[in-house]
């Protein structure tokens, strides 16, 4: 049976995993309860291990106040960033360090029954070999592409189960809470939570990977829609080039824009004797070859940096869009393709001067992620820190540690 002084106990754990470092008064605001019962929670806490004192605030004038963070190690969270092609996997602590280093796997996930077993399989093996108990393990986090009904618990797009649904599946065989989201969506939530888009209000966050996609933070919250496929920014369909997109529909954004394009027209330009530094670009390894077309681009080679610019210029187009309908702040180019940095501000941004209404666009700020490769992986704590205090959360991890 749940009591009200656990679930206020994981609260607090919860923000102070957002916060970094927060006073009484300030987990007293957040959690709206009194300064005495928060400092008896904490005072518990405390003695548990689990949080501990870090010093005083810097002087405001009288006395300073005792700060408090999480200790580090006092619990871990599976962060698994999934792609159509690869899936990485990471085990981080409450400071969001890396407790055991990132793994890549190949898993395709299109046209691919068996991939939510091998997915199981991989994470079972690399729990074990981490040699972290389970009982220490706080939950898994999920990030991945396609249409998540984060509701429902499934993909409708990938990773279909023989019975049930994703989270079912996974959590009968790995006894922890498993979260899912949309992989474009939690790239947002790392935004929010710890990254470009912190305390701001209206902030749009392009994840440019093997698609675009797009999280939404409106009002200071991420925005799913009706359903949880808010953000399907791919889809836009922009374009009259007759090309089919993995949708089904032709001309969307996708077409033009993903780092799958940047690959093909890296191997036709090749093949046509165009002057480039680059060699060895295949389809047949998309990472290696979006790697060194970046890092061709980054070093100065003049057709990588072509590349980027078109692409750069055509998701413009798309962030144009955005710009009319939303009036964003912010926008925030994350994801793995976002390593390319400096280089896709100026053609975006030259989309936007050329497309925008000019009093619309103003006050809009484009900004490079510090997280780069990163978000999703942070993204995926983030979840499931955020769902610490829930019911669902409690009992599955109640049971998990009886287990």
């Amino acid at each position: 049976m749940l009591d009200k002084q656990t679930v206020y106990k994981k609260q607090i754990q919860k923000h102070l995993y957002f916060g970094g470092e927060l006073s009484c008064s300030d987990l007293s605001d957040l959690t709206e309860k009194s300064i005495p019962l928060t400092s008896k929670i904490i005072n518990e806490l405390i003695d548990e291990g689990s949080v501990i004192e870090s010093g005083f605030a810097n002087s405001t004038g009288g006395r300073r106040p005792q700060m408090y963070s999480l200790k580090s190690d006092v619990m871990y969270i599976v962060a698994v960033s999934m792609d159509q092609l690869v899936t990485r996997v990471a085990i981080l602590d409450m400071q969001n360090n890396f407790a055991f280093p990132i793994e890549n796997f190949e898993l395709t996930l299109a046209n691919n029954p068996k991939s939510l077993y091998q997915l199981l399989d991989l994470l079972k093996n690399y729990i074990q070999k981490s040699g972290i108990a389970k009982n220490k393990i706080v939950g898994i986090g999920i990030g991945m592409p396609g249409f998540v009904d984060i509701k429902k618990s499934i993909n409708n797009t990938y990773l279909k189960p023989a019975r049930g649904n994703v989270v079912s599946e996974l959590e009968s065989e790995l006894g922890v809470p498993v979260f899912i989201d949309n992989d474009s969506s939690l790239v947002a939530l790392a935004e929010l939570k710890f990254g470009k888009a912190r305390n701001r209000k209206n902030s749009m966050v392009i994840n440019i990977g093997w698609g675009v996609g797009l999280g939404m933070i409106l009002n200071g919250e991420l925005f799913r829609g009706n359903n949880g496929f808010a953000g399907e920014f791919s889809h836009i369909p922009i374009f009259t080039n007759n090309k089919i997109c993995g949708c089904g529909k032709s001309g969307c954004l996708e077409t033009e824009t993903s780092l799958l394009v940047i690959i093909d027209k890296a191997i036709k330009g090749i093949k046509e004797g165009k002057s480039t530094s680059l060699k060895d670009i295949s389809m047949d390894h998309p990472e290696a070859a979006a790697h060194s077309i970046i890092e061709a681009a980054l070093h100065g080679d003049s057709f990588s940096i072509d590349l980027i610019t078109e692409v750069g210029y055509n998701i413009g187009r798309g962030v144009a869009i955005l710009i009319h309908i939303l009036n964003p702040e912010l926008i925030v180019l994350s994801g793995r393709g976002s390593l390319a940095g400096r280089l896709w501000r100026a053609p975006i941004q030259q989309a936007i001067n050329k497309l925008c209404i000019p009093k619309i666009a103003e006050d809009t700020t484009i900004e490079i992620s510090q997280m780069n490769y990163q978000a999703e992986i942070i993204g995926t704590a983030c979840l499931v820190m955020d769902q610490i205090d829930k019911r669902k959360f409690l009992l599955t991890h109640e049971k998990s540690l009886i287990s």
